[in-house]
């Protein structure tokens, strides 16, 4: 949406503010802000509008939240009329973007005036001026910078003698909020400054997935035993991580939607790669508990979320190409969530082998182990799971140990072949991590 260069501005008082401020956010999501004039939303005694979640993301986007200036009195029973019931009658009045208070105090009969000298200020026909004569040379900075905005929207008029006290006031709680403001965004969550530092734990872990893949038991093992210091030391890094994005999950939701979408894109990498890592480790942790169905009961927001954004930016699914082929070793299983199958998998193969097993439970588990074959033959053939899961003492050959011997006694059928069955007897799985496993 385009519109004029102009500067638009856009006003209301009580419920006329909140419209304008909707109004406002609905007119930010819809034009084209790198070479459209930003409107500016100014409002008298306006109810809050939207939750904290609303609030919070908007103070801390600078680019909408310079959009809104709103005035308020102390004395004004409006403003509050949208403040939860639970919360105490003195619930403190906190709009997202910069608002200012009137004077303390105030004699209720005066609220409509304290607005209406203000409103008389505007000027309706002018939608933009020039202001570069507004201040003088000994003027501070920052209050400079106020009062050249409220010249800029007709508040004041050129060298005028700020005498009005509700002027004046309206000028120092600006920039008294202004300030705080300042202080604030200096102490907010960060995220381009602190993901440096993330990438150096995980590339401790890069260290630690390497050490135990020589070792032939593979990090998610190594993990899920805890039989080494360095395990020990991956759980404070792994909670490190884990806070980070977590965070950074949270701040990318609440921010609007068209800041949001260009946020993920530009860390989608990052966390694309801490989630193929990390996730493992979880798991591990969830079976450990003795807990089934991790995917569905224990899965933690903030993987789900991270990738979901993956697949709303991947292109549709393609023939593995060579170089994906020959940098498989070092590679990360795609599916973040492949050990969580291998768990239930061995919890399957447990109940198949069991007597206690119902008949129900034995069909049902044999169904699952068929569904995980074609599962892990599939990433195998677009060369999305890492070599890891071959390696002699690892979670998936345990399994196959155990779903081998099942096939052998004839628990899945007297005569049940699959592909991956027989590629795991042949042990052709040994030409999948230089390239040369091909599977029709």
């Amino acid at each position: 949406m385009q519109i004029d260069s102009k500067l638009v501005i856009i006003t209301g008082n009580s419920l006329g503010g909140s419209v304008a401020s909707l109004f406002t956010l609905w007119l930010l999501e819809k034009i084209n802000l790198s070479s459209t004039k930003r409107p500016l939303c100014i409002t008298f005694g306006s109810p809050l509008v939207g939750d904290d979640g609303l609030q919070e993301a908007i103070s801390n986007y600078p680019t909408w939240n310079s959009c809104f200036l709103h005035v308020v009195s102390d004395q004004d029973p409006i403003p509050r009329v949208l403040i939860s019931p639970h919360n105490p009658i003195d619930s403190i009045y906190k709009p997202f973007a910069t608002y200012s208070e009137g004077p303390e105090n105030q004699n209720p009969n005066q609220v409509l005036e304290f607005y209406e000298a203000l409103v008389q200020h505007l000027n309706h026909k002018v939608i933009c001026k020039d202001a570069t004569q507004l201040v003088k040379r000994n003027t501070k900075s920052f209050e400079a910078g106020i009062i050249t905005q409220l010249e800029a929207i007709g508040l004041v008029r050129p060298q005028q003698q700020l005498r009005n006290n509700g002027i004046d006031n309206l000028i120092t709680r600006t920039e008294r909020q202004e300030k705080k403001l300042v202080i604030l965004k200096r102490h907010v969550f960060d995220p381009s400054k602190k993901l440096n530092d993330m990438k150096i734990n995980m590339a401790y872990l890069e260290w630690y997935k390497k050490h135990f893949k020589d070792k032939g038991i593979g990090y998610y093992d190594s993990y899920k035993n805890l039989g080494n210091l360095s395990d020990l030391n991956v759980v404070r890094y792994k909670k490190i991580l884990t806070c980070y994005w977590e965070e950074m999950v949270d701040e990318v939701e609440k921010k609007p939607q068209k800041e949001g979408a260009s946020f993920r894109t530009r860390w989608l990498f990052a966390g694309t790669n801490f989630r193929r890592m990390i996730e493992p480790l979880d798991i591990a942790e969830y079976y450990n508990k003795g807990l089934k169905d991790y995917i569905n009961q224990g899965r933690p927001k903030h993987y789900k979320q991270l990738e979901q954004w993956l697949k709303e930016t991947e292109k549709p699914a393609s023939n593995p190409s060579q170089l994906k082929k020959q940098n498989v070793a070092s590679s990360l299983t795609e599916d973040s969530c492949f050990w969580a199958h291998v768990e239930e998998a061995l919890i399957s193969c447990k109940l198949l082998s069991s007597r206690e097993s119902s008949t129900g439970e034995k069909e049902l588990s044999k169904h699952n182990l068929i569904q995980f074959e074609n599962y892990v033959l599939s990433l195998m053939k677009n060369y999305a799971v890492s070599p890891e899961i071959f390696l002699p003492q690892s979670s998936f050959m345990l399994w196959w140990k155990e779903h081998e011997e099942i096939i052998r006694k004839g628990i899945m059928g007297a005569s049940y072949y699959s592909p991956l069955t027989d590629l795991m007897k042949n042990r052709s799985y040994q030409n999948y991590a230089t390239g040369g496993l091909e599977i029709p």
